[in-house]
């Protein structure tokens, strides 16, 4: 599979009513197949993670966003569960502090980015800043706005120092959201998940989408290219981001540090 279809091509123009939500066009719905391909992926990332760690030289960044339900929190336990944790870790962004409302929008994003050697997921982002912000209304309009190009170059900062960047959005369409929604309502294990602040985000999906299309044509840079991810269906889309992440780690030409000159001769110190 040729995961670059589903990359945002740096300039292009992307109305989100046109992209296929489902997946069915690029995999035929062989779901059996497509999570034996999701197994040896997940055994490509446990291998590559480990030389990335053991090399520590570069670094990877991955950013989730979606609207609600989703499934940033599964592709998270189905893509890096049982991946060493020392070397990847979750930020989950919700709502700013106090204090960090205190300091620029950008400032407690970059404290959670990822050192050498590591793996950071972003479950949301600082794409919040031109999402929630910009469909509430909580800054004006021309000041958000600016934030396109402060995040490009925010993220060009991050790829210039040895970071890569990869972002994901988890694209699903109103009625599978409707019925999701429906399902922790009628699904007593799921009751735990429903907020009905979900109701009234779901009023505002035209404003979301536009939202979106706009984060989409405006970031997808070469450095840090967007990745529009069908996920109406859990294992299309956690086939494609473990795809994507395990073949650009591939291309990232990890290599395990040289050992120390002359490692066979501690053998005979050890008693």
């Amino acid at each position: 599979m040729d995961f670059k279809t589903f990359k945002v091509k740096p300039g292009s123009k992307v109305n989100l009513k046109d992209v296929d939500t489902s997946g069915e066009s690029h995999f035929q719905n062989n779901k059996e197949s497509g999570l034996q391909e999701l197994a040896k992926y997940r055994e490509d990332l446990d291998r590559l993670q480990e030389v990335l760690y053991a090399e520590h030289k570069q670094r990877l960044l991955i950013v989730l966003q979606a609207m609600d339900t989703a499934g940033k929190d599964g592709v998270i336990s189905a893509v890096f569960d049982g991946i060493n944790p020392q070397g990847v870790h979750v930020a989950n962004f919700k709502a700013p502090t106090g204090p960090e409302l205190d300091h620029d929008y950008l400032w407690r994003i970059h404290l959670h980015t990822p050192a050498k050697g590591e793996i950071v997921v972003f479950n949301r982002s600082h794409y919040e800043d031109v999402l929630v912000v910009r469909v509430h209304n909580l800054v004006p309009e021309q000041r958000w706005r600016k934030r396109y190009g402060h995040i490009n170059e925010f993220e060009r900062l991050l790829n210039d120092e040895g970071t890569t960047i990869l972002k994901f959005f988890l694209h699903i369409d109103s009625e599978t959201q409707k019925q999701r929604l429906l399902d922790r309502i009628d699904t007593p294990d799921k009751n735990w998940k429903f907020n009905p602040d979900d109701i009234e985000e779901r009023k505002l999906w035209p404003s979301y989408m536009t939202a979106y299309e706009d984060a989409l044509n405006e970031t997808s840079t070469d450095w840090a290219p967007w990745y529009i991810v069908p996920s109406d269906h859990n294992w299309v889309r956690n086939l494609v981001v473990a795809g994507v992440v395990a073949e650009t780690l591939k291309d990232m030409n990890l290599q395990y540090p040289r050992p120390v000159e002359n490692i066979t001769q501690y053998r005979a110190q050890l008693k």
